[in-house]
């Protein structure tokens, strides 16, 4: 929300996670800004994709009160034995079914703060990030759509002598990230898939801008990371990893470490709550085999950076179980 002679800088953020120690170095929090540039197909934040408010669903919670359909203004909700049903061209995210909801069935994806207001939050771990070499993470969604709240809230971070860091895809005039980059301490930019008509197919554009930054952003003097979501049936081939490789290797000399992502289907119950029919919501886990292999392909490539892989993953048809287990993780892309 731009700001006014009468009205501060706002943003809209959908979640606030704290004591965070999966995007970034050391403990830190991450705060995820609504709103993204890409539609991947296996989104991870589903109710960060949209700029607006959203309403979640939790059927569990729910006790059939009806009290969310007679409160909507817009006429948007209806019930039935499958639960409720909100018309997503009607609903305009003002909150009121959430508001009035004697369960918390109802919540909604989404609240404005000032800089002021969220700098107050994330100062309260400050400890935390001077004891374990933390700081401030920015995701999303895409946090440089709403980029100059972006820059004013990173530059007070900076003043204050937090670390920050970005998690982006990338997708955004280069102009955008010459205004957030003197305040950031970490670049993590997500390279999906190398092939632009495969980008575009999976991601809802091609991947020329984000390449022609990505190799702007190697000239700069910021560290970077660089995150790869291994999805099956998408991105998750040696082609892709190997021709990933190759443009680090070749553009990329600031990238200290190229992190893996194996696919994560702990979102389902997410799109569930958003009425979207997930299109992986039967995918399964990939095996450790699988992506150890993907990241003996990803060090073969010659990159110098460290490469790491994490994520849920299944064991081998070979071993005992096929209870999921968890690596040391960060968050899929």
């Amino acid at each position: 929300m731009p700001a006014s002679r009468d009205q501060p800088l706002k943003a809209l953020v959908f979640s606030i996670q704290k004591m965070s120690t999966e995007d970034g170095p050391g403990i830190r929090t991450t705060v995820f800004f609504k709103g993204c540039s890409l539609r991947c197909a296996w989104c991870s934040n589903p109710e960060g994709i949209s700029a607006e408010p959203v309403i979640m669903w939790f059927g569990v919670r729910c006790i059939g009160c009806q009290t969310c359909v007679c409160a909507c203004p817009q006429g948007a909700l209806a019930m039935d034995e499958d639960g409720l049903h909100i018309d997503r061209a009607l609903c305009n995210g003002c909150g009121t079914c959430a508001t009035e909801c004697p369960s918390g069935a109802c919540e909604i994806a989404g609240k404005y703060y000032t800089v002021d207001e969220l700098f107050e939050e994330v100062d309260k771990d400050r400890v935390f990030y001077a004891k374990s070499g933390g700081g401030v993470t920015v995701s999303g969604g895409e946090p440089t759509m709403q980029w100059q709240f972006l820059k004013e809230f990173l530059r007070t971070c900076k003043e204050n002598a937090i670390n920050t860091a970005i998690e982006t895809c990338g997708f955004n005039t280069q102009r955008v990230y010459e205004q957030v980059l003197p305040y950031l301490d970490l670049v993590m930019l997500d390279l999906k898939e190398m092939d632009p008509a495969k980008h575009a197919e999976f991601c809802g554009h091609s991947n020329d801008q984000i390449l022609a930054n990505a190799t702007w952003l190697g000239q700069q003097p910021v560290e970077m990371w660089i995150r790869t979501p291994i999805i099956p049936g998408a991105t998750a081939t040696e082609e892709n990893v190997e021709a990933i490789g190759a443009f680090i290797k070749e553009n990329l000399p600031n990238v200290t470490r190229w992190d893996l992502c194996a696919f994560l289907n702990l979102c389902k119950s997410k799109y569930e709550r958003l009425g979207i029919d997930w299109a992986f919501k039967d995918a399964d886990l990939l095996e450790q085999d699988f992506m150890e292999h993907l990241a003996d392909v990803a060090r073969d490539t010659g990159v110098t950076c460290l490469v790491a892989w994490s994520g849920l993953y299944k064991r081998g048809e070979s071993e005992e179980g096929e209870t999921p287990l968890k690596s040391p993780s960060q968050k899929c892309c």
